[in-house]
C-alpha cells in the first residue's frame, strides 16, 4: 500500500515524512515564472537519499519548460494533474496534446515515472464520459493513475471552478468511491486514491476500494484560526495518524485475502 503525501516543500518536512514511513513525498512548483526553487530541489535530494520516492507537480504547461524543470529537479515521479473536461467539445484535441507531452517526457526522461490524475466527480454526480475512457487513452504512457475529485459544471455552466484553475485536486472533498473502485479493477497500472482522504476515512477507503495506494494533501495540512487548511504546511500529527490508518487498512485487506 503506497502512502503518498503532498505539498512537502522543505527538507525538514521531507525528513519527517520519511521517518513516518511515507512512500511518495510530493512537492508542488506553483510559480510558472520563478520555477527554480532551491528548497524544493533540496527536498527532492533528501528523498533521493532514502527508500522513499519524490513526486513533483508542475502547475504550468509547455513541453520545453516542463523539460527544463525536470532536468533541474530530477524527481522520481512527474505528476500531471491538469484537467481535460473543460471545454468538453475540445476533449479529443486536449487529450492528444497531453499524450504527446507524456510521450516526449518518456523519451527525454525514461528514468522518471509518470503519474496522471484521473478526474472523478463527487458521489451522486456524473461525467459526460466514463473515467475508464479517459484512463484508457493514457494507460500506455503512464506508470500510476491517481483518482482525484473533480467539480463538474452545474446546469447552465460551461465550466466548473476548481481550487486551482485548469488542474485537478486539493478540494478536500471525497470523490465517488464506486467509480474509483471500478477503475482499480479495470486498470493494468497501479491506482492511487486521492480526494478528501484523511485519517478519519482512509481505512474505510482502502477496505472498500482496494487501491494500490492512498494520497492526502488538504486534510493533512495545518489549519489556521478559522480551521481552514494552510497550503504547503503539514500537520505532523495528522500525517502520522493517516499513515497508521493506511497501514491498518492494508493489514485488514491482507487478512481478508488470506
Amino acid at each position: 500500500m503506497i502512502v503518498q503525501i503532498y505539498e512537502i516543500q522543505t527538507p525538514a518536512e521531507a525528513d519527517a515524512m520519511i521517518e513516518m514511513g511515507v512512500h511518495h513525498v510530493g512537492s508542488v512548483v506553483a510559480d510558472a515564472e520563478r520555477w527554480k526553487n532551491i528548497e524544493i530541489l533540496n527536498t527532492i535530494r533528501i528523498v533521493a537519499q532514502s527508500e522513499s520516492k519524490s513526486s513533483l507537480i508542475l502547475l504550468f504547461n509547455g513541453v520545453d519548460r516542463i523539460s527544463s524543470a525536470l532536468d533541474f529537479y530530477r524527481p522520481d515521479i512527474i505528476h500531471f494533474c491538469d484537467t481535460v473536461f473543460e471545454p468538453l467539445d475540445e476533449w479529443e484535441a486536449t487529450v492528444g496534446k497531453m499524450i504527446s507531452l507524456q510521450a516526449t517526457v518518456k523519451e527525454r526522461f525514461p528514468e522518471i515515472a509518470i503519474m496522471r490524475s484521473i478526474p472523478v466527480p463527487p458521489a451522486g454526480k456524473a461525467l459526460s464520459l466514463p473515467i475508464s475512457v479517459f484512463a484508457r487513452y493514457f494507460e500506455p504512457l503512464t506508470d500510476y493513475f491517481l483518482t482525484d475529485t473533480y467539480f463538474i459544471p452545474e446546469s447552465g455552466q460551461a465550466t466548473a471552478d476548481q481550487p486551482v484553475s485548469g488542474f485537478i485536486g486539493i478540494t478536500g472533498c471525497p470523490c465517488d468511491w464506486d467509480m474509483t473502485a471500478q477503475l482499480v479493477k479495470e486498470s493494468t497500472i497501479p491506482v492511487i486514491m486521492a480526494g478528501g482522504l484523511s485519517a478519519d476515512n482512509v481505512y474505510d477507503a482502502i477496505v472498500e476500494v482496494r487501491p494500490a495506494g492512498v494520497d492526502s494533501c488538504t486534510n493533512t495540512n495545518a489549519t489556521d484560526e478559522q480551521g481552514m487548511p494552510i497550503r504547503f504546511k503539514k500537520e505532523m500529527k495528522k500525517v502520522a495518524r493517516f499513515v497508521a490508518e493506511a497501514k491498518r487498512g492494508e493489514e485488514t485487506v491482507k487478512n481478508e485475502i488470506l
